[in-house]
């Protein structure tokens, strides 16, 4: 009878025990405050040239990715690219960096923030976002001349890559675009002009007269 009540008070005591136990820990593990969460994202878009105004201003529809079936560069010309920033979490985001890494073969010519030529890097301070809060950066590059780029290539695609982070949140994305060379050494085969016309009428001639004189001494 005594070792049955000692049962009992254990079980009477462990069952005590739990609502402060879950209370601690929560039903699966160590019990951790509501924390806000921190998330960022970068979106990062080629432009696409579409239109061109009476002005000459070249107007772009931006896009993931250009592949050799969309529209190609040539070697000299302006490529666009556009950042969107945004702050995907329920609390302010702080001191956000926003970089891109320029690739080879084209230079920026016109942007936010600062460019490191050593680097290659493309820094912009793109400072506090509040929740949901969006930022977009545009930034101008121009690729290089006909003699910079490879000359084993007519064709290559290009990557261009950028990032979005502070100390606690980062995020990446890249956009590529594809530029074809202009093939040099190829010479096109003379057009048949005047001059030349008159020079196969004469060689026609020739031969034609030439048999005649074959056919009298034959005979």
């Amino acid at each position: 009878m005594k070792k049955i009540f000692i049962a009992l008070v254990t079980v009477l005591s462990f069952i005590s025990l739990v609502p402060s136990v879950f209370a601690q820990y929560g039903q699966y593990g160590q019990y951790t405050p509501n924390t806000p969460s921190q998330s960022i994202l970068i979106d990062k878009q080629v432009g696409r040239p579409s239109t061109t105004t009476k002005g000459g201003i070249v107007n772009y529809d931006y896009v993931d990715n250009l592949t050799p079936s969309d529209a190609r560069f040539k070697p000299g010309d302006i490529v666009m690219f556009k950042l969107r920033i945004k702050n995907t979490s329920n609390t302010t985001l702080t001191g956000v960096t926003v970089t891109d890494s320029v690739p080879s073969y084209v230079e920026p010519i016109e942007g936010p923030g600062g460019y490191n030529s050593s680097t290659r890097i493309l820094s912009v301070d793109a400072g506090n976002f509040a929740p949901d809060e969006e930022k977009t950066y545009f930034i101008k590059m121009q690729i290089g001349g006909q003699n910079s780029l490879p000359s084993d290539k007519g064709l290559m695609c290009i990557t261009n890559s950028a990032r979005a982070y502070n100390s606690i949140v980062s995020s990446n994305d890249t956009a590529q675009f594809c530029v074809e060379k202009q093939v040099i050494g190829v010479k096109a085969a003379p057009k048949a002009g005047p001059e030349m016309n008159i020079l196969l009428i004469a060689g026609q001639l020739g031969i034609l007269g030439l048999g005649i004189k074959l056919k009298k001494k034959a005979i």
